[in-house]
């Protein structure tokens, strides 16, 4: 061991600055060795071939087990807190912990994400449909909502390539989500309403997810990515975009008129899966049709306890039960959303502007955004070693909002509160960083208890979560008579997840005396999925139009069986019987 490190050492100092170096962790010491007691350069999944007596000593003392960022050290909880005949109650927790995880992503994402930025592009003078995501058949436009829509997945993959060995998990959930979504749910819009597709619109877009997935295996091929490469993904993503523009163009030219108003089969659809009824905010919504027609002065105390109220009790007692027992899951995540996160509404006459309640917000989201950056690293950290720079915060904070607080009323908004609309967009992305960092983590963890590869846990469980909003929300677009639009949205929205997710992701990570992130696919797997997904694009790609864009029960019946097949040879492939 000691001359295995010096060599590596000296090799190291003969090479030039800046070169990167791979260390191969799957060679470990042969049992017996003395690092292998004490834990030291073996990978953190040797730990279950240990006695139980020793999984504590083995995860503090191996470098690998530490986990980087994060608020809670998984690791740590399971292996140490908990002792070993109580593993099955650990791993049942840290199983409600993720599907919380995954609820409190979907929840900031659809009603604090994505209403800030569109907000942002109505303050920025941009048509919604080339500012958002309007994932319609004819005039299938990119909007700017197309972040928020994919943020969860996009935040995901950028913390789980921060880290080399977490890297597999993005790499399974981009893959996994796109072989899910271009199949089951675009086989499930088919089964529950058969249509006719869009023909250039599809066509467009499946040419460029393929595009997207060769990239993607070329990268993986290489086993590593460049600058170029990760420039590449956001030029095509680039590319795409005025691709989708100059088409929509194209066809208002054809139909005569520059703006052409939308048609039936394009309404403005709602984005909240769970209420079809026209909202788009926050609390301020839910009592919308039971407010007074004639407005009173109130005072500012019953504005801020009714701007906080996360639940309109008229409609709690017309719900049914299972839409109350999770709506009881997601009231605390929206009470704390609705203390951090700022909110404005142009499409109200106030602009949703509750005065003590975006004063709070002057103190609460600065303090939110430095004590979720870095895990708290830059909150926590004290100047001149005296006072900490979360003080320092609060005090300027403070001062801004009794500033604010004086100089405005409660019955008009001020000229700046469009500031508000970029408070509440960084502050929920930071909330969904902090969400996706943990996410990460607990599947990391999640894989080193049960043995699983990061890239399998990404394929089912971090794909399957990021997916589940999506899958609702079509499927319900397609049974109230729109599944067009739904099946647009199944292969336009992935496109932004894996060219920006993979592109962005690999790029945050680079530095000047390192400009490549290191791709080693863990396993044989990723060329499964890889392969499994560029050949339903293919199969989309050949049938559809063979069938004239006809879509039925064969089509859905076709896709849902070739994702169970994919799924059974990727877990055999994991399991290493095939």
């Amino acid at each position: 061991g000691t001359t295995g490190l010096a060599g590596v050492l000296g090799l190291a100092g003969a090479l030039p600055v800046g070169t990167p170096l791979l260390l191969d962790v799957g060679h470990t010491l042969p049992p017996g060795g003395d690092d292998l007691s004490h834990g030291r350069g073996l990978d953190c999944w040797e730990v279950r071939k240990h006695n139980s007596s020793e999984w504590c000593h083995f995860i503090q003392s191996n470098p690998d087990c530490q986990l980087d960022g994060g608020f809670l050290d998984y690791l740590n909880g399971v292996f140490c807190v908990f002792p070993p005949r109580l593993l099955p109650l650990a791993v049942t927790l840290y199983a409600l912990w993720l599907l919380y995880l995954f609820i409190i992503l979907g929840v900031t994402a659809e009603k604090f994400f994505c209403p800030n930025l569109s907000a942002i592009s109505t303050n920025l003078k941009l048509s919604h449909n080339v500012a958002v995501f309007s994932l319609t058949s004819p005039l299938h436009g990119v909007t700017f909502l197309a972040f928020g829509n994919g943020a969860p997945d996009v935040f995901s993959a950028v913390v789980a390539f921060s880290d080399p060995r977490t890297a597999g998990l993005a790499i399974g959930a981009i893959f996994g989500a796109g072989v899910f979504v271009t199949t089951v749910v675009a086989g499930g819009i088919a089964l529950v309403k058969p249509f006719t597709a869009a023909s250039r619109p599809f066509l467009r877009d499946v040419i460029f997810y393929m595009a997207a997935v060769f990239l993607t295996f070329l990268v993986l091929y290489l086993g590593r990515i460049r600058l170029g490469e990760a420039l590449a993904y956001l030029g095509l993503y680039v590319f795409y975009v005025l691709t989708v523009v100059l088409c929509t163009w194209i066809h208002r030219r054809q139909q005569g008129d520059g703006l052409a108003p939308p048609g039936p089969w394009e309404p403005e659809m709602p984005t909240d899966a769970e209420e079809p009824e026209p909202s788009s905010t926050n609390s301020g919504d839910y009592g919308e049709e039971y407010r007074p027609l004639l407005p009173s002065r109130e005072t500012s105390l019953h504005i801020l306890t009714t701007a906080l109220s996360p639940l309109d009790y008229r409609k709690w007692r017309r719900k049914p039960w299972y839409w109350r027992l999770f709506k009881a899951f997601k009231v605390p995540v929206e009470l704390v959303l609705l203390l951090t996160v700022p909110i404005v509404d142009p499409d109200k006459d106030d602009l949703n502007w509750k005065r003590p309640l975006n004063c709070l917000h002057v103190l609460t989201s600065p303090l939110l955004c430095i004590l979720t950056l870095k895990s708290g690293a830059y909150g926590l950290y004290q100047i001149q070693g005296v006072f900490p720079v979360w003080g320092l915060v609060t005090l300027v904070a403070s001062a801004l909002a009794l500033i604010i607080f004086i100089t405005t009323s409660n019955e008009e908004p001020p000229k700046y509160h469009c500031v508000f609309a970029f408070l509440g967009f960084l502050a929920s992305a930071m909330w969904i960083n902090a969400a996706a960092t943990e996410l990460v983590n607990i599947l990391r963890t999640l894989g080193i208890i049960f043995q699983l590869s990061n890239t399998v846990l990404g394929l089912t469980l971090l794909a399957w979560g990021n997916s589940i909003g999506d899958t609702f929300s079509d499927l319900t677009m397609a049974r109230q008579g729109y599944p067009r639009m739904a099946f647009s949205a199944c292969f336009g929205g992935i496109i932004f997840n894996i060219l920006v997710g993979v592109g962005l992701g690999c790029l945050l990570q680079m530095t000047s005396s390192q400009p490549l992130v290191k791709l080693e696919p863990d396993s044989p797997l990723v060329w499964v999925l890889a392969g499994a997904l560029g050949l339903s694009l293919v199969f989309s790609f050949v049938t559809v139009p063979a069938q004239c864009f006809q879509l039925g029960a064969a089509y859905g019946s076709c896709l849902i069986a070739y994702y169970l097949l994919f799924l059974c040879v990727a877990l055999l492939t994991e399991f290493r019987v095939i």
